[in-house]
């Protein structure tokens, strides 16, 4: 196979010129060199050894993803808008680095802790992570690592995280609610873990703010499996008769339930009111168009890289802590019950 060397001797050029050519580094190098250098690539159908590379620099400059992900809700995770965008603006800015990716999902941490160690990569981003998860991968693996949307406790370890104002997202659109006349709010979620969790408690803030209790009844958990979520949405059809308004914990479920509602008579906001969280591509599609909460998910995953990549270069993150700001998105999903 032909070598740096014999390209930059055939072309009477340093080694370095050819490297910085393969590799993108053009800003020093003229556009005719860069042409010369570039058809020559081609004559010689040149494919750079990443793995000679990476000894040579003692990395492989290979981003993992880590994501944990429940069996009974994904059968493909990343067809979901949220970790689809999620997972693209990682890997776009991981490829505008100079670096590669691997991703792995499954439902057991002990599965991703088994395949994460084998990896030769330089960092990891984690995402979908409990606390005890995280405390067992950082256990066992010492490179630099980031998480998205955890909320583990800080006393357990120094880690990076890259979160959202999850528990403000969640006050604001529940006083929205509130301030167009609703007083029967439920929320609705899958669990009562991580970033459901501090929702449910921006939820249960607001309520307390306006004089009101969130009571136990008022959580309603949606089962994700399949045969599960029809017989969930059953009974959550016949309790919606007691609310004016839902607080869903994302787009997601939000879109869900209210296709299911309107295929069952209910007339959406007319009889019931939704709100959602995310602001993905589902609610601005679906009819009613969904109010809910905007947060940025390319600037989300953008972050986690640019932080992962200043840690492997050895730099104290800024921020250990990152909450990047949500904002409250008004569309036509809530009827203002004042005016009636």
């Amino acid at each position: 196979m032909v070598t740096i060397k014999d390209m930059a001797e055939v072309l009477g050029i340093s080694t370095t010129t050819v490297s910085n050519v393969i590799h993108g580094k053009t800003s020093e190098v003229s556009q005719k060199t860069v042409e010369r250098v570039e058809k020559l690539l081609e004559e010689y159908d040149y494919v750079p050894n990443i793995s000679a590379r990476s000894l040579t620099q003692n990395r492989s400059r290979i981003i993992g993803v880590a994501m944990k992900c429940r069996k009974d809700k994904y059968e493909n995770i990343i067809a979901d808008p949220f970790f689809g965008e999620l997972l693209g603006a990682i890997e776009a800015e991981v490829r505008s680095r100079g670096y590669y990716i691997m991703i792995y999902t499954a439902d057991d941490i002990r599965e991703i802790l088994r395949n994460v160690l084998t990896w030769n990569v330089d960092g990891l981003i984690l995402i979908g992570m409990l606390h005890d998860d995280f405390v067992r991968i950082k256990s066992r693996y010492k490179k630099p690592t980031v998480l998205i949307d955890s909320y583990a406790p800080r006393e357990v370890m120094k880690y990076v995280n890259i979160g959202l104002e999850d528990e403000k997202g969640a006050y604001e659109v529940t006083s929205y609610l509130l301030e167009k006349g609703h007083r029967e709010i439920a929320f609705l979620a899958d669990n009562m873990e991580g970033v459901d969790y501090i929702r449910y408690k921006g939820y249960q803030r607001a309520m307390t703010d306006h004089g009101l209790q969130a009571q136990e009844k008022d959580l309603l958990i949606i089962r994700p499996g399949m045969m599960e979520q029809e017989s969930s949405l059953e009974e959550i059809y016949h309790m919606s008769r007691d609310y004016t308004a839902f607080m869903c914990c994302s787009d997601y479920y939000a879109a869900i339930l209210m296709a299911y509602l309107s295929d069952h008579g209910v007339k959406i906001p007319e009889e019931l009111s939704f709100t959602g969280f995310d602001d993905n591509l589902i609610s601005r599609i679906i009819r009613p168009a969904l109010t809910t909460v905007r947060q940025n998910v390319t600037r989300k995953g953008v972050l986690s890289v640019e932080y992962l990549l200043n840690m492997i270069q050895g730099l104290e993150p800024p921020e250990w802590d990152v909450r990047l700001p949500v904002e409250l998105v008004i569309r036509n999903s809530v009827k203002d019950i004042n005016r009636d």
